[in-house]
């Protein structure tokens, strides 16, 4: 009784087909992968802003800068 045989997933899927309907669940599909993204993107703008207000502050106080130069990705 502790686990769930496939036998179970599937009829669990079925239920939630016809509950939900193929065209609901593969708009929530999307919509997730859009939050996704987006959080992604955060982190990644949050992550680059840190990086240059640490470089900016190093550069103030006169300090070797060292590091690698990147190129920018055009999406």
């Amino acid at each position: 009784m502790g686990t769930f045989s496939i036998w179970h997933w599937l009829i669990v899927l079925v239920v939630v087909v016809l509950v939900f309907g193929t065209k609901k669940l593969s708009n929530l599909g999307s919509d997730l992968g859009k939050a996704v993204k987006g959080f992604k993107e955060g982190i990644k703008t949050e992550e680059d802003t840190t990086t240059t207000a640490k470089l900016e502050t190093d550069a103030v106080k006169g300090e070797t800068i060292e590091g690698e130069v990147k190129e920018e990705s055009k999406t």
